[in-house]
């Protein structure tokens, strides 16, 4: 059995929309596996039946997000959004890479809520690791994909 973190950090919204996929599981994708099931198994032979092997295996796989997403909302600590003072799990970062003109703006949120693309980066990842607990002003190095690179928190939202 696999064991469930310790502690599962999410903003108010991110908590909103796992709640929602997991309604949306127990009820929506359930019933629609069950009619899948029910469908494969008039089919006859189940031991060569591909449709019944893939809903079976679609089942496992959504069984086992139910699990994963209740374990996380079993252990949430909500996080609000922080302003000023250092950076923790919240704040709102604004950061500009050393040498360069271009700001960044990152979210600081915890590994379930990590999205790069939407600017929301992992408290356990290396930048985030590298930015909590600093301040306005300081200077923060992390390994990326791509080597070395240096910011410098230019505000604190």
């Amino acid at each position: 059995m696999m064991q469930e973190p310790a502690t599962t950090y999410l903003t108010p919204e991110g908590k909103l929309k796992l709640e929602a996929e997991l309604e949306d599981l127990k009820t929506n994708k359930r019933r629609e596996l069950a009619e899948r099931l029910n469908f494969a198994i008039k089919q006859g032979d189940l031991s060569e039946n591909a449709d019944y092997i893939m809903a079976k295996e679609d089942q496992a796989f959504l069984e086992g997000r139910i699990r994963t997403i209740e374990g996380m909302l079993r252990h949430v600590t909500i996080i609000q959004e922080q302003t000023g003072g250092e950076v923790r799990i919240g704040s709102r970062i604004k950061v500009q890479e050393v040498g360069t003109d271009d700001d960044e703006l990152f979210s600081l949120v915890g590994a379930a809520e990590a999205n790069p693309l939407e600017g929301k980066i992992s408290n356990e990842s290396p930048l985030g690791k590298a930015l909590l607990g600093k301040h306005i002003g300081n200077e923060v190095e992390f390994e990326a994909p791509g080597g070395m690179i240096k910011f410098k928190i230019v505000a604190i939202e």
